[in-house]
């Protein structure tokens, strides 16, 4: 059965960091564009970046200001989410999420969500 589990969430102090990991499994996510989102209590869903299959593209809402990278480890069927100098406002639920997706940019729409992971910042 196809499932994304997100980990590497928890509670970290401003202008910590953390690495967010998002495994697949009943799936092989390196055929796969895998997208990652935060919802904020009370906000919409917004997209954080995204990790192209083949040619490992990646992209970037404008807001992160460069402090989060996307990466991937096909071997362990995983992507992650570096986040580096956090910040109060970077306190929401992170999920990742797969696609099919041969176009470029971020895809419209995914086939797997994962449950998510909380991430608090403060002080």
């Amino acid at each position: 059965q196809a499932q994304l589990v997100e980990s590497g969430g928890g509670l970290v102090q401003p202008g910590g960091s953390l690495r967010l990991s998002c495994a697949a499994s009943g799936f092989t996510l390196e055929y796969y564009t895998i997208g990652w989102f935060r919802q904020a209590p009370g906000k919409e869903r917004e997209g954080i970046s995204c990790i192209n299959s083949s040619d490992r593209r990646t992209y970037y809402a404008d807001f992160m200001g460069g402090r989060f990278t996307i990466s991937r480890d096909n071997a362990k069927n995983t992507v992650y989410l570096q986040m580096n100098s956090l910040k109060p406002e970077d306190t929401a639920v992170y999920y990742c999420a797969a696609a099919v997706h041969y176009e470029l940019g971020c895809p419209n729409e995914y086939d797997y969500w994962g449950q998510g992971t909380q991430v608090t910042v403060s002080s």
